[in-house]
């Protein structure tokens, strides 16, 4: 519990120091925040990618003045629920509308608390690290009250205007390298290279360790190097049970759920008609960032082209939800097919560099793919080789990365 002017000065000095941040490059993501009257707005996303910094070019664009509070403050630290009406008399105490809470989920019945300023008529804009925990105590309690958004790191759009790089593919060689969480892109490369791995670590104690009670931490740090040295490969819980002291499937699988729940991985499910089989076949594993496997992975060799799937990946993320986006396999296989309202609409094949050994394999991968979905076009992204091919009135475009990104 705490005093009524530990609060108001938490208040007081978080919001003089919000203020005076930089706001940065302005994201993509802004013109994209649902706003609407009686409506939670919810940002989810891997820590550190920018949430907060998005709120305040939100805040500069769109409005003179907004509360704002962040819940991992070390002043904050005993926070409890029935601290609540004393936040709400700070509140109303200054007469703004429009309020902004950040990682507000960490403390008990939060979501009545928001429910109850919403029907007030206040503005609420929260943030949140965690995409289950929101998502399930939203749906329960504010009863459909909200409206989700997920941000990620910066775009390879975002980053070449940060860096003021031509849109090429030399630019794309670094893009892929660095990657896009925006503290460890703005730092000289001489000093940034503790960024990454202090934050992994940071994610996988804080936000899951410690909040799913996981007491082998130092299995969970070794199966996430692993997999962050098995990008784009296909990983089975089965397979993985009895590795890095983890002896249960069931225990990898939760551990899995906690990655992708922290942002820090996604798993991509085989296409099937069956969701029995999506869930019973192996899925393709993706960091949320190729910096981070820069950094972090434990590979003694550089597969650049899963790193540049996984590239290819993030990007179509960026644009569609994780159950919207499968792998394809059949006689052949294609990365990627993406659907949109229960309908394949697009179909992509990655290969960072087109030979003589690999050509027919990735092209009628492809091809198999849009004949089984009925699809006309589909796409062979590559590092920097462009073709058209037509066969059977289908046309298959290869195109530069960086053209197909930008």
């Amino acid at each position: 519990m705490l005093r009524q002017d530990q609060i108001k000065a938490a208040i007081d000095l978080q919001k003089s120091s919000f203020l005076k941040k930089d706001a940065g490059l302005g994201r993509e993501s802004l013109i994209e925040i649902p706003v609407s009257d009686s409506y939670a707005t919810v940002v989810t996303g891997i820590r550190r990618c920018g949430k907060s910094t998005l709120l305040l070019q939100l805040l500069k664009k769109e409005y003179s003045d907004a509360f704002y509070l962040n819940f991992e403050d070390i002043r904050l630290v005993e926070f409890e629920t029935s601290d609540f009406s004393r936040l709400y008399d700070e509140i109303i105490s200054r007469h703004l509308n429009v309020l902004f809470f950040d990682e507000i989920q960490f403390i008990d019945g939060w979501e009545i608390f928001v429910r109850q300023l919403l029907t007030e008529g206040f503005t609420v804009f929260v943030t949140g690290s965690n995409a289950s925990l929101l998502s399930r105590e939203l749906g329960t309690r504010l009863t459909g009250r909200h409206l989700p958004m997920e941000l990620f790191p910066f775009s390879y759009r975002e980053y070449v205007r940060l860096k003021n790089l031509e849109i090429n593919e030399n630019s794309l060689a670094e893009y892929l390298k660095v990657g896009g969480m925006p503290e460890y892109v703005k730092k000289d490369p001489d000093v940034r290279g503790t960024i990454l791995p202090a934050l992994v670590d940071d994610i996988l104690m804080r936000d899951i360790a410690v909040r799913y009670s996981v007491r082998d931490a130092d299995s969970l740090r070794k199966l996430a190097v692993y997999l962050m040295s098995n990008i784009g490969n296909l990983v089975s819980a089965y397979k993985l049970a009895g590795i890095f002291g983890i002896k249960s499937s069931t225990t990898i699988l939760e551990y899995f759920s906690y990655f992708k729940n922290a942002y820090l991985f996604e798993f991509l499910p085989q296409f099937s008609w069956s969701l029995k089989s999506q869930a019973k076949n192996p899925k393709k594993v993706y960091s949320i960032d190729t910096g981070m496997v820069t950094e972090i992975s434990g590979a003694y060799t550089e597969n650049i082209g899963h790193k540049f799937e996984n590239l290819i990946y993030l990007h179509l993320r960026r644009k569609h939800k994780s159950s919207e986006i499968f792998y394809f396999k059949e006689k052949g296989e294609c990365d990627f097919v993406v659907f949109e309202k229960g309908k394949a609409k697009e179909v992509v094949q990655v290969c960072y560099a087109i030979d003589d050994l690999n050509f027919e394999r990735e092209y009628s991968g492809l091809l198999e793919a849009m004949s089984f979905f009925n699809l006309k076009e589909g796409t062979i992204v590559t590092l920097n080789q462009k073709d058209l091919f037509k066969k059977d009135k289908m046309t298959v475009k290869m195109v530069p990365a960086h053209e197909y990104l930008s």
